[in-house]
């Protein structure tokens, strides 16, 4: 069973916590296992590479890194600013994201 999280992929998202606080970006990736989340251009990570074929070269590669969901928040698409959101069900049966600051839906789930 996944779990029901208040970030989902393609959202736009800001940085609240940690080294890379203030930075906005795209989720990549969810991990609903883990509670954690990939932030395009955030918490980048080193990583070492072995050339694996005949002429490949290896070396350091920087790539982002998961970052817990705690310490992400949404910027909602309606007013451009960070905020909670809640959910609400609709007349219609579909049950969405609404922005606790504009109180405006955020996206259908």
């Amino acid at each position: 069973m996944s779990r029901m999280l208040h970030i989902k992929k393609n959202d736009r998202v800001v940085v609240i916590n940690g080294k890379d606080r203030g930075k906005t970006g795209k989720v990549l990736a969810v991990f609903p296992k883990f509670d954690n989340v990939l932030v395009e251009r955030a918490n980048f990570a080193k990583h070492h590479t072995k050339p694996r074929r005949y002429g490949q070269q290896g070396g350091i590669v920087e790539r982002e890194a998961p970052i817990h969901i705690s310490n992400v928040m949404l910027i909602c698409p309606r007013c451009n600013r960070q905020t909670r959101t809640y959910r609400k069900i609709l007349e219609t049966g579909f049950r969405v994201r609404v922005c606790r600051k504009c109180r405006e839906v955020a996206e259908r789930e």
